[in-house]
């Protein structure tokens, strides 16, 4: 049976892992990062992410000091999502045999550029070579105990919000793969996830907390999962770019499906009590609320032009 077959990437990850035994252990497989005891009053966080070439990154558009600013950007996604701050990172590498000196440096300009941005110290990994370059970091970090936000947290009543605006990547990328030259594509070649601080001021009025790697959609399902709810988003109020909205009127597509089902924005969505909407504008405010947490039995769905829809799986690397 192939992976596709199965159910695709998140359907192999169910099938293959299973609880740690490890007390130690707060938790692991099933949200952004693995979170372990590490003080009294502080958990370790652990997140790993591959690139590889003409999958997640095309040097036919990409340079390598982007491809080495995303790797990081992405990873770094994964701690703030939970409310954490990155400290550390291991970064292993598989290289093609013609690699050259000075593509190796641009990609390490990239790397330390985001690092710096966010206060990442890049202290090991390995190097090998393979057929095609695949690039593997792992970042770590650390958070307060009484500041974790998984993606089990949700609670029915709560608001499901984003930051930022959504579908830009993906809306970047439908335009070089038409090879058209006028559009955004800034959005896909150079993303950024949200800083620290933004982070951690979502962190104190939230519940849940998904960063987006694979569409809105995606997300919330997950949320849903991870928290046994339901929920409802609304088509209407997924907050668009004027990039996004200028790409897809170029490509004749919706951009709220790039929104729902493309990914790689690295922004937050998080879920939160109506009554703390207020409060945390006071401390950030570039987020939209997009829909709500329901119960399990009224189901996760999509409520656009007064219909009902379901809502489609984001980006799965073995959708056949």
């Amino acid at each position: 049976m192939r992976i596709a077959e199965l159910g695709g990437e998140f359907a192999l990850i169910k099938r293959l892992t299973s609880e740690s035994r490890d007390p130690a252990v707060i938790k692991g497989v099933g949200d952004d990062c693995a979170v372990v005891e590490y003080t009294q009053d502080k958990y370790l966080l652990i997140t790993v992410d591959m690139m590889v070439e003409d999958d997640h990154f095309s040097l036919a558009w990409h340079t390598p000091f982007q491809v080495g600013r995303k790797l990081m950007e992405s990873n770094v996604s994964d701690i703030l999502a939970t409310g954490g701050s990155p400290k550390w990172a291991f970064l292993s590498l598989s290289l093609k045999t013609d690699t050259t000196v000075e593509f190796m440096e641009e990609l390490y300009r990239g790397i330390y550029d985001s690092a710096d941005r966010h206060e990442v110290s890049l202290i090991g990994g390995d190097t090998t070579h393979g057929s095609e370059m695949t690039l593997s970091l792992t970042v770590i970090g650390e958070i307060d105990k009484s500041m974790l936000r998984l993606r089990s947290d949700a609670i029915p009543g709560d608001f499901i919000c984003v930051t930022g605006t959504l579908g830009k990547s993906e809306a970047g990328l439908r335009l070089l793969k038409r090879g058209v030259k006028d559009g955004y594509v800034q959005g896909h070649l150079e993303p950024h996830c949200r800083t620290r601080e933004e982070a951690i001021a979502i962190a104190r009025y939230a519940h849940a907390m998904i960063d987006v790697s694979d569409g809105l959609g995606s997300e919330v399902r997950h949320i849903c999962e991870e928290s046994g709810t339901g929920a409802r988003i609304d088509w209407e109020r997924i907050p668009i770019s004027n990039d996004t909205l200028q790409a897809a009127q170029i490509l004749k597509e919706e951009p709220q499906e790039y929104a729902l089902y493309g990914g790689e924005d690295f922004e937050l969505v998080f879920t939160i009590p109506p009554e703390n909407i207020a409060k945390l504008k006071e401390e950030f405010s570039d987020f939209t609320v997009v829909g709500k947490i329901l119960s399990k039995s009224e189901g996760y769905y999509l409520l656009k032009g007064g219909s009902v829809a379901a809502v489609r799986g984001g980006y799965d690397h073995f959708a056949s």
